[in-house]
């Protein structure tokens, strides 16, 4: 189906998903995201591709693929699609895919003996959300928590930084800070918060045992009545007068320790 100015409904409803104003489908732009989104088994809604890219011979493959399992498919020209475009330069393809159900709580079950959780509490920049993901997944964490007020995983700007962790990792979305405390100790999931003040390195837990890393706001961290909630508190030792890091660049520095004591190798 070729789309024109005059037949614009779809792209309307694209731009109203960019926008985040639908509840039910998530934005996904550019080939490589698209082609995630088709392997990880998302349910697609609508494909729209630009006229240009379409005769790639590179992607039929992935184009013909994802024409298969779309509800609806349209071709446009540049023009158009730089009127639903996220990014400055359109990437050729974008895909309307159905959320993934968000249940209460993670499918403890299918976690190994020792899982390995994050917590994001109230995390604002969706290109921090983005990078933790995508670092969680080279870490080898089982999956990842999201509070109410924290960045939206699934949005576009996100799901640009986690390079297609988010369609792989198991995520609960919208928990409440003690609602996912809870469900870590019922879990028998030990739960590990990261303030400066703390005693101990990071290098001195074990993180061998199943084990969640609570990560609070990027300009505050976690109150002290929510590091009171967790089990235990770590710091990561720094030199001169810094005063903290990037939460995305501790998450990385806590996770690959664990990872290192997990005895992960490629």
């Amino acid at each position: 189906m070729q789309i024109t100015s005059r037949d614009n409904s779809l792209l309307r409803q694209a731009r109203l998903v960019r926008d985040g104003k639908d509840d039910e489908l998530i934005y996904i732009e550019g080939l490589r995201l698209a082609d995630e989104a088709l392997r990880s088994g998302l349910k697609i809604e609508a494909v729209i591709v630009s006229d240009q890219l379409a005769r790639k011979e590179r992607v039929v493959p992935t184009i013909d693929a994802l024409s298969k399992v779309s509800n609806r498919f349209a071709s446009v020209t540049e023009r158009l699609l730089e009127t639903i475009s996220y990014t400055k330069t359109p990437q050729g393809i974008v895909v309307l895919a159905h959320r993934p159900a968000s249940n209460v709580g993670l499918d403890a079950a299918s976690f190994p003996e020792a899982a390995l959780i994050v917590v994001l509490h109230e995390i604002n920049n969706p290109v921090n959300v983005g990078a933790i993901l995508r670092t969680a997944e080279a870490a080898g964490v089982s999956g990842v928590i999201t509070t109410k007020h924290t960045s939206d995983p699934l949005s576009p700007k996100s799901l640009r930084g986690a390079m297609g962790s988010a369609f792989r990792l198991p995520l609960w979305t919208g928990s409440d800070y003690s609602q996912a405390i809870d469900w870590c100790q019922s879990n028998g999931i030990s739960t590990v918060s990261s303030a400066a003040t703390a005693r101990h390195s990071h290098t001195e837990m074990d993180w061998t045992k199943s084990t969640a890393l609570i990560l609070g706001p990027e300009s505050t961290g976690l109150n002290d009545d929510e590091i009171k909630m967790t089990d235990h508190t770590v710091k990561i030792p720094m030199n001169g007068e810094v005063e903290s890091l990037n939460v995305s660049v501790a998450a990385g520095i806590i996770l690959f320790e664990a990872a290192r004591q997990r005895g992960f190798n490629r």
